[in-house]
């Protein structure tokens, strides 16, 4: 524990405050994600910005790709939820049949080891093919949770178990740290989530 604790300290020293602050940001966001307040975007915009920078730092080229998309994300997922997909007030919570899933992970699969080649033979990215899984299916959750569809707490867990691992390997402590929490807050979001789809479907 205390190897750990030197581990963030000596980061958060490396960093100056960039990565506290992204890390942050990134809390704040899951937070109000989970209460499905709309200020989370913000947060996520805040967060993103500042991560496209540090994983470029550490050679994580899809990480820094994906932060980029996610920024986009944020103004996407701000839009889609204050006015909703017919203009209603508030976005619903709505549940995709399994088929959309299925189809939407073989593709995922397909395009992450196109894209993982790509890496290993035309770059010196750090774990070019789990780094290409991780980024495309998190760019599919990031659109599920900007429609407020209810199984992207299933990818977010996959994606954020694997995610400790990749950032603790590139020294990235507090990011990974911060993943860790996320698996912790998931189900928190799983069912706050789908008690806001039963009362809305009754």
């Amino acid at each position: 524990m205390s190897t750990l604790a030197q581990a963030l300290a000596e980061q958060a020293r490396a960093y100056s405050f960039l990565e506290v602050i992204a890390v942050a940001a990134a809390v704040l966001y899951l937070l109000l994600a989970i209460r499905q307040n709309i200020w989370c975007w913000f947060f996520a915009a805040i967060s993103t910005t500042l991560y496209v920078l540090i994983f470029i730092d550490v050679r994580l080229y899809m990480e820094a790709v994906l932060n980029g998309f996610y920024l986009c994300m944020a103004v996407y997922g701000w839009h889609t939820w204050r006015h909703g997909r017919h203009g209603e007030s508030a976005l619903p919570v709505t549940s995709w049949a399994p088929a959309i899933h299925l189809q939407a992970i073989a593709i995922i699969v397909v395009v992450a080891v196109i894209n993982g080649y790509l890496l290993d033979n035309w770059t010196n990215a750090a774990f070019p093919y789990i780094d290409s899984m991780t980024t495309w299916a998190a760019i599919w959750a990031t659109f599920l949770v900007a429609r407020k569809v209810l199984e992207n707490w299933w990818y977010w867990l996959a994606i954020d178990i694997v995610s400790v691992f990749i950032y603790w390997q590139r020294d990235l402590q507090l990011t990974a740290l911060l993943f860790a929490v996320y698996v912790v807050m998931i189900p928190f979001g799983l069912i706050s989530w789908t008690r806001s789809r039963r009362e809305a479907r009754a």
